[in-house]
């Protein structure tokens, strides 16, 4: 099991720490809902060095991205980031990941922690067909980058203390090269996984434990904590975000799990992974959907739990499901057919074989 260069501090603050895609990684700190909470209304830190970071480069680099992956790269510019996906070449999703543009020669592809190999795999088996010489063009710098993600609607107030750049009115999905508490060329990225605003900051390892030391301080006078991947959890389930493993995985296509938006079929875009099937899906219309739920009956809906109709006729499946604890609601994701997809639509989630009824609701279910 790896560690982090944080992985002292989580220990010596106490933090419950568990195994997490090969990492020991710490889950929370103080309760869930406390650390949900300081995000939502100040400021808290994660520890997300687990995520994989590949570079791509070269005259290909944007053909590509372009094969690869399912949005349109060739509407990104420098200091632009997009949120798109991996199809597998059999209607599903390798791995959904945050591509950085540098320039048209240059991109960082921020990937889950679970499916580095599986990534660095798919995309070193296309590499030779553009050209890409892997440990040149391809590089897996994974092992060698530590990032925070500093989360809230104070975190960018935090940041400015440490940037002598301005950071406070950066656009979302915009990230820049910049000097962070002295340390240089520290990637700052406004992107984010909980819905409360933040940035997240890669450095090299070697300045992992300076970046924290100065963010803690910096952050001091508004309360700031670290927080845990349960708080995380939460947090992107209010925002209806998926996560990889659960909602969407080898066996779910993007329309099914509603990234139509980051999945591009136009002339600019060009052929990729997929295409075909993709396009085929869409003129057939879908048979199931990912869709968000509350709980009209009492209780928490958990990930595989069946979904059925009022009948008791299996119709479904949940992916992810909680206690909101913003939104004080019972929530929850999950793939049902086609037409228990429509907002309104009662629903009914098998919990250790008692039906407890639940609603189809559009998300996000956290609105600021």
């Amino acid at each position: 099991m790896k560690n982090t260069v944080f992985t002292e501090k989580h220990i010596a603050l106490g933090a419950k720490m568990a195994p997490f895609a090969g990492f020991n990684m710490p889950i929370q700190y103080r309760s869930i809902g406390e650390e949900h909470a300081c995000v939502r209304e100040r400021v808290g830190v994660f520890d997300v060095s687990h995520m994989g970071e590949i570079w791509v480069k070269g005259p290909k680099a944007l053909q590509f991205l372009q094969y690869v992956s399912s949005n349109d790269a060739s509407m990104l510019f420098p200091g632009k980031a997009q949120y798109t996906c991996f199809p597998n070449g059999r209607g599903g999703i390798v791995d959904d990941f945050i591509v950085y543009c540098f320039s048209t020669e240059k991109y960082l592809l921020a990937v889950n922690a679970a499916n580095i190999e599986k990534d660095w795999n798919q995309l070193c088996a296309v590499a030779p067909k553009f050209g890409l010489t892997v440990g040149k063009d391809l590089v897996n710098a994974s092992d060698q980058i530590c990032q925070l993600a500093i989360q809230g609607p104070r975190a960018m107030e935090v940041m400015q203390k440490l940037c002598k750049e301005d950071v406070l009115s950066m656009e979302y999905y915009t990230f820049k090269e910049l000097e962070v508490a002295g340390i240089p060329g520290a990637i700052l990225s406004t992107t984010g996984y909980t819905g409360s605003g933040g940035c997240e900051v890669y450095v090299p390892n070697e300045y992992g434990l300076k970046l924290w030391d100065a963010v803690f301080e910096a952050g001091a006078p508004f309360d700031i904590l670290p927080v845990g991947l349960g708080a995380r959890d939460t947090l992107r389930l209010e925002m209806g975000f998926c996560l990889y493993g659960n909602d969407i995985n080898d066996n779910t296509s993007p329309l099914e799990a509603g990234l139509g938006w980051i999945t591009k079929f136009s002339d600019e875009k060009g052929d990729f992974i997929d295409k075909e099937f993709l396009l085929q899906q869409k003129a057939e219309g879908l048979k199931r959907k990912l869709v968000g739920f509350e709980m009209v009956d009492r209780g928490i809906a958990r990930h595989e739990m069946p979904i059925c109709d009022d009948q008791a006729n299996p119709i479904g499946i949940v992916t992810s499901g909680t206690m909101g604890p913003t939104v004080k609601k019972a929530i929850g994701m999950g793939y049902v057919d086609v037409p228990f997809n429509k907002t309104g639509s009662e629903i009914y989630v098998n919990v250790r074989g008692m039906l407890l009824k639940a609603v189809v609701v559009k998300m996000p279910f956290y609105k600021k």
